[in-house]
């Protein structure tokens, strides 16, 4: 219920105070020089304690996004130590532009304003952002404005929901034919770095990223049983990647040198408790191999295009780089074009005869 209270101000004014106290909630007060506009916010405000509004308005109206930006990044990204380093980046870039705005200020105009400037902007190799870039930006964002509405009450709505997210290309497929891929397992062979060769004949035959990769460790491979697990993934599951050929044999032969001062497989010459860095080696090798426009991750690439040449399905390709929907894997899709038509072939033979 609610109740208003005339009095008359010692300038001679007359003012009204309204009390509204609901059942389990705590009682809210507020004055105003005009009785309509006091009706008026007694009814807004009833309306809103009971669709549970009403707090939240007044959190957002305490709170700056900086505040926001500081508790996520505090109480949160703990949690999530894959994400941490990069997601505190792209959240201090949102703090350095709307820090100082009160959440209740926060508008879908406002984030579409910095959203374009962050498209606009240029990374720190002196390239233009991509989309890719820009979604992931965005998503640091809308995570942080939901745990703010769902946990912490400080917002009625996430204004990132208004926004919409710059459309992404339909991603890189970057592989090697027949004759660059024996040029660069030859670099990488004569390479002064002896662990480069298995480590991109491991890369190509398992489909690892390079994160997972160097971070394998010898409790976690199976070389009686031919596998190994992988822990800690990008999409957070465990996965059992399967061994064979060359590099099987390769890893085999790797077991009987391996130091004892560390788990790692591919452990740092200075610090044993870190992986090996062979950024410099594999450029090493891509030059002496004649090899342009090539990165680590697109050995990834190479695998997946090589299975789906081979014959393997979208879904038997997502299962193997460990991709929890086909969308990634359905780039490779023109590639098995070959395959696909044999199947349908077989079985129109089939059932036309």
């Amino acid at each position: 219920m609610a109740t208003i209270k005339k009095r008359t101000a010692t300038d001679g004014t007359t003012r009204y105070t309204v009390e509204v106290r609901l059942k389990g909630y705590p009682a809210q007060t507020a004055t105003f020089k005009r009785l309509t506009d006091a009706r008026k916010w007694t009814q807004d405000t009833e309306s809103a304690i009971r669709d549970g509004r009403h707090f939240k308005t007044v959190e957002s109206k305490k709170h700056t996004f900086g505040d926001l930006v500081d508790r996520y990044i505090k109480d949160v990204l703990p949690t999530k130590p894959k994400q941490a380093v990069r997601q505190k980046m792209q959240l201090e870039w949102w703090k350095e532009k709307m820090g100082v705005y009160l959440l209740a200020d926060i508008t879908p105009a406002l984030i579409v304003q910095y959203r374009d400037e962050l498209s606009s902007g240029m990374t720190y190799r002196g390239t233009q952002r991509s989309p890719a870039t820009v979604v992931r930006y965005m998503a640091a964002l809308s995570h942080a404005f939901t745990i703010a509405m769902k946990e912490w009450q400080w917002v009625e709505d996430t204004p990132t929901r208004k926004v919409t997210n710059p459309k992404e290309s339909k991603g890189r497929v970057r592989f090697l034919d027949d004759d660059d891929r024996a040029k660069l397992l030859t670099a990488c062979k004569e390479s002064s770095n002896a662990w480069l060769y298995p480590c991109v004949i491991l890369a190509l035959s398992t489909g690892m990223r390079q994160a997972e990769l160097m971070g394998l460790k010898w409790p976690d491979v199976n070389l009686k049983d031919s596998f190994l697990i992988l822990h800690e993934t990008k999409n957070g599951d465990r996965r059992r990647v399967p061994l064979s050929g060359l590099a099987l044999a390769l890893l085999q032969e790797h077991a009987k040198i391996r130091r004892l001062d560390t788990q790692l497989l591919f452990p740092g010459t200075i610090h044993p408790d870190k992986p090996m860095i062979l950024r410099g080696a594999f450029a090493t090798a891509l030059d002496a191999a004649g090899i342009t426009d090539f990165r680590w991750h697109d050995l990834r690439h190479c695998t997946a295009s090589y299975l789906a040449m081979n014959g393997a399905s979208l879904a038997e390709i997502a299962e193997i780089l460990g991709h929890k929907t086909l969308a990634m894997v359905k780039r490779y899709a023109h590639l098995s074009d070959g395959h696909v038509s044999d199947v349908v072939a077989s079985m129109n033979a089939k059932i036309f005869q």
